[in-house]
């Protein structure tokens, strides 16, 4: 009986105490309903939260189960900022989504305004310096006979088509000189005859021969020479057809060649090509005539320039590529052939509206932004994009100049959008001609909300 005495006393006096502090937190509202469903007790519990995850709620620090990233404090929205219930319903309907001050720097939300700008495309594309063909030749032995003399040894040397490359000696032309010779000089006896054709036959004996040295590469000052002479030369000079840089030798001196060989490979390189390769969706923007910069490693800080001067009609099977020959001057031969520079071609794509590319959200069926529509709030708006850059976007319709789309922090609004009830509204569907808020009003029913989802 007295052990019961020592239990029974001191449970009827912590019970007591109890009672009397329920009474003291009841009469100062701890117990009291704020409007919104949850008691003051239930403010002050601390809740943490996921900054990338911001579904994930726990009523004690950690890490998140989805990332693994530190869990950080849920800081209610501030009083100020909350709705009135009916600006909350107008909100879903139009689904938009309320960004507190303490949110937008938390989630690191940015503006920007979208403009009427103009937008520049850059292509980049690769590219290979190549012999300008129309300033390649070869010099060839027009006639059968000896290399006497070789007045180019090397690959790489200059050579100017005023100048020698090679002398020649051929039996052939010696006869041909000749023949020349004999000819003027029947000529000069034939011209006083009296009969006519005797007179003009000795004209006929000039031309024949005269035409035949030009066949074996004779030019008109050698054959002037050759009449103030009045003698055979035993050596013929052979000259290139232009002046420019032995690229390949094919005879040695001393060497008997005939009719066609090949002596010598000339390339000028003054000019030069660059054949470089556009993919196949950059090719539409390319045209003949359009400017290039061209930028090699061996002179970084020194770019060329020239234009587009033939598009190839074929595409590459395997790089899927499209070749497009750039003409442009080499001052100083300072592009070798063979060597791999960078072309970047500059394409005007004209003035609309332009937003940072990173404002816009592709979902694959359709692309949204997120537009403030006032300080705070942000809707969704789809959008039909233009053309694009490493960096801007065109925007064909959805948004006008001067609104304000946000550049960074747009998922985690379309995460809060989803968490309140349905993420971004697709204004493109029909609503069986109910009126948008009819249509859209269940969607709002049993909204899941962030508070619920603890974990």
């Amino acid at each position: 009986m007295a052990l019961n005495k020592k239990i029974t006393i001191p449970l009827i006096a912590l019970i007591a105490v109890i009672v009397v502090a329920a009474g003291v937190l009841y009469f100062n509202g701890w117990f009291k309903d704020d409007g919104g469903g949850h008691s003051k007790l239930e403010h002050n519990v601390q809740l943490w939260t996921c900054s990338m995850h911001p579904f994930i709620i726990k009523d004690k620090p950690g890490t998140c189960p989805i990332c693994g990233m530190e869990l950080i404090k849920k800081i209610e929205s501030a009083p100020g900022s909350a709705q009135t219930p009916e600006q909350k319903q107008q909100a879903d309907m139009l689904g938009q989504v309320s960004v507190s001050a303490v949110q937008r720097v938390m989630a690191n939300v940015a503006t920007a305004v979208a403009e009427q700008s103009s937008l520049n495309k850059e292509i980049n594309a690769v590219g290979i310096v190549q012999y300008d063909q129309s300033r390649q030749t070869k010099v060839t032995a027009w006639i059968a006979g000896r290399i006497d003399k070789l007045n180019v040894t090397t690959v790489g040397a200059r050579v100017s088509k005023n100048r020698p490359v090679a002398e020649i000696y051929s039996p052939d032309l010696l006869a041909t000189q000749q023949e020349y010779l004999l000819a003027l000089k029947s000529r000069e006896r034939l011209k006083d005859s009296p009969i006519l054709s005797i007179s003009q036959n000795g004209d006929g004996l000039v031309s024949s021969a005269r035409q035949r040295l030009m066949l074996f590469g004779v030019k008109e000052n050698q054959i002037a020479e050759l009449e103030k002479a009045g003698k055979p030369n035993i050596r013929l000079p052979i000259y290139t057809p232009l002046s420019g840089i032995v690229i390949e030798k094919m005879v040695q001196q001393g060497q008997y060649v005939n009719t066609g060989d090949v002596l010598f490979s000339i390339a000028d390189l003054s000019t030069v090509w660059v054949e470089m390769e556009v993919y196949e969706n950059e090719f539409p923007n390319i045209h003949i005539g359009q400017q290039v910069e061209i930028r090699s490693q061996s002179f970084p800080a020194k770019p060329f320039s020239g234009r587009i001067s033939f598009i190839y009609p074929f595409l590459d099977p395997k790089t899927r590529t499209v070749k497009a020959r750039v003409e442009m001057p080499n001052p100083g031969m300072k592009l070798k052939p063979d060597m791999f520079v960078n072309a970047v071609i500059k394409v005007p794509l004209g003035k609309g509206i332009v937003v940072p590319i990173t404002s816009v959200m592709d979902s694959g069926k359709r692309k949204t932004v997120w537009v403030e529509a006032s300080p705070g709030i942000f809707e969704p708006r789809e959008v039909q994009v233009g053309q694009q850059t490493d960096d801007r976007v065109q925007i064909l319709s959805g948004i006008k100049v001067g609104d304000k789309v946000a550049v960074s922090g747009g998922y985690l609004i379309d995460s809060e959008s989803q968490l309140n009830g349905g993420g971004a509204v697709d204004h493109s569907q029909h609503t069986g001609g109910k009126p948008a808020a009819e249509a859209q009003a269940p969607a709002t029913k049993g909204t899941l909300k962030m508070d619920d989802m603890k974990m």
